[in-house]
């Protein structure tokens, strides 16, 4: 008797695990295609920060700048690789979530403490930026299109991008939002293909410069700094990796990791397209003149501006989702296993329209775009992206001392942890030097 009470107590607690998993947007469908991993990677991946990186080239230099890049690139596709290999690490189990698989790699209370603190702090963040360059964007577009209008104030811009988010954070899953995840990707390769089709366009402009842009030694280190954080930014997409993945079925036969890489592989040929152009194009036209971001350097032709802008505030729109679904997974899934919430729509509705408020109140508060860049691409993007699936990597495969996996490993985290201690201390001085002259809700 007592036997079956444990079994029959067991099966009641997969059955309801499994209704959980079902309602929870994550898990609730696992009928993607590898072209749908394609699009939501370059949604994620390719993001408004790539507008910064003519600014970050002009900090750092041609020789520099360009190795960055290129390192960046190479890194961030070898751990994307690992990431996806470690989403099915045996037979049978798949890690749907970012911090489940720091819980397989680092144990139960100490891989949620690891992981789920970092991986909020990018997701938010990313939304908080977008949230600011949303309204920017159209502000963009009514001052270029009503040039004798009354002045309109950001933060008004900022809340109509906030209003759209509210309407489109309800939809139930992450495969429901593939339709705007696709228009956002084609809209990134779109506005890249502006910024530097625009820029070469207008030439290299009269009286450039390519030399510092900084007129003190101390300006020059924490500007590097600043650019090092701006270009990690641009590789965010890691921290919505293995919750894209956990919508594409998986069989033995057949196993999610192919399509998933397949799409990945798809998704950074396109990333290559958007930043490497984008970057050295955009240093070349303007050199350290270049605005931090491209679009704000492109007064003219007025249709190029607007189309840019509208492409951005697409593309925003799409990525604002792909990376808020988790965060609405994490607070579900914790407000329903562990405050014993009940899962129905009116939390989900309370739960998803507070977070999206959240987001709109500090961007609209905070709106230093070029400084948010740097110091979030420092703080955490670095640690998420470049060396905790390393670390990962080598704690759950242990591959052998001195192997060209173990070194490979190795330079990723050296590099991620550089990353990290760098960054945010140029984009600390970049936020106040911005900060100095703001006014609250300008």
């Amino acid at each position: 008797m007592e036997v079956e009470g444990k079994e029959s107590g067991r099966a009641a607690r997969e059955v309801e695990r499994k209704n959980i998993n079902d309602w929870l947007p994550i898990t609730k469908s696992r009928n993607a295609k590898w072209w749908y991993s394609a699009f939501h990677n370059v949604t994620a991946v390719v993001g408004a920060g790539v507008l910064g990186f003519p600014y970050a080239m002009s900090e750092l230099g041609w020789g520099p700048g360009v190795t960055i890049l290129i390192l960046s690139w190479i890194c961030t596709l070898y751990t994307a690789w690992q990431m996806i290999q470690m989403h099915e690490p045996e037979p049978g189990k798949r890690i749907d979530r970012y911090h489940e698989l720091g819980q397989y790699a680092f144990g139960e209370k100490l891989g949620l403490w690891v992981v789920v603190p970092q991986q909020l702090m990018v997701q938010i963040g990313v939304n908080i930026v977008y949230m600011i360059t949303g309204g920017i964007s159209l502000m963009k577009i009514y001052n270029v299109l009503c040039d004798g209008c009354t002045p309109i104030r950001r933060t008004y811009f900022i809340m109509i991008f906030a209003a759209v988010q509210f309407l489109l954070s309800h939809l139930p899953s992450f495969n429901s939002i593939s339709a705007i995840s696709f228009a956002a990707a084609v809209m990134s390769l779109s506005y890249s293909t502006i910024a530097w089709a625009a820029s070469l366009h207008r030439g290299v402009q009269p009286g450039v410069q390519y030399g510092s842009r900084f007129s003190t030694d101390a300006g020059n280190v924490f500007g590097v700094f600043d650019a090092l954080g701006t270009i990690a930014f641009g590789y965010a997409g890691h921290n919505v990796v293995l919750e894209i993945q956990a919508t594409i079925p998986s069989t033995p036969e057949k196993p999610s990791k192919k399509a998933m890489w397949k799409g990945m592989v798809v998704a950074y040929v396109v990333v290559a397209l958007c930043y490497f152009p984008v970057a050295t194009i955009g240093y070349w036209a303007f050199g350290n003149g270049v605005d931090d971001n491209i679009l704000l350097s492109l007064d003219k032709p007025r249709w190029i501006i607007v189309a840019a802008n509208l492409f951005v505030f697409v593309h925003v729109t799409g990525s604002y989702q792909v990376f808020a679904v988790p965060v609405f997974d994490t607070l579900e899934s914790f407000l329903v296993k562990q405050m014993k919430f009940q899962p129905t729509r009116s939390l989900r509705f309370i739960n998803r329209n507070c977070y999206v408020l959240l987001t709109f109140f500090l961007g609209a508060t905070f709106p230093f775009f070029g400084g948010l860049l740097g110091f979030f691409g420092g703080v955490v993007f670095a640690p998420t992206t470049y060396f905790l699936p390393c670390i990962m990597w080598l704690v759950i495969y242990k591959p052998n001392r001195y192997s060209l996996s173990w070194w490979a490993n190795w330079f990723c985290i050296v590099f991620g942890v550089l990353l990290m201690v760098l960054a945010p201390i140029g984009a600390l001085r970049q936020i106040i030097l911005e900060a100095k002259d703001y006014k609250f809700y300008s």
